[in-house]
């Protein structure tokens, strides 16, 4: 796995998809799914079977894993994986360019 620096040195794709794990990972420890099942990467977080509770829980870890704040906002306002993703990758994490930090 790809710790917090790794993922500023990535390119713009490579972190999407370094973040996309990170989230496919942390997302199926919180709702209980093993590997075989399949993530709804568009589904509410709370038609997941979330609750308020435990979506902050895994915001937690996401901040400490990414070594980033996430608004709480983020998480209510674009409810699913995808987005979350996508505002992760592009807007939270700093080295928005098509290449690599060096």
């Amino acid at each position: 796995m790809a710790d917090s620096d790794d993922l500023h040195r990535l390119s713009r794709s490579e972190r999407r998809e370094a973040v996309e794990e990170i989230l496919s990972r942390e997302f199926r420890a919180g709702l209980l799914m093993d590997e075989a099942e399949e993530l709804p990467w568009e589904e509410n977080f709370f038609d997941l079977g979330l609750t308020s509770l435990r979506l902050m829980e895994l915001k937690q870890r996401m901040e400490t894993l990414l070594n980033c704040e996430i608004s709480s906002n983020v998480l209510f306002n674009s409810p699913n994986l995808a987005r979350l993703s996508e505002h992760l990758a592009d807007v939270v994490l700093p080295g928005l360019s098509d290449e690599p930090a060096h």
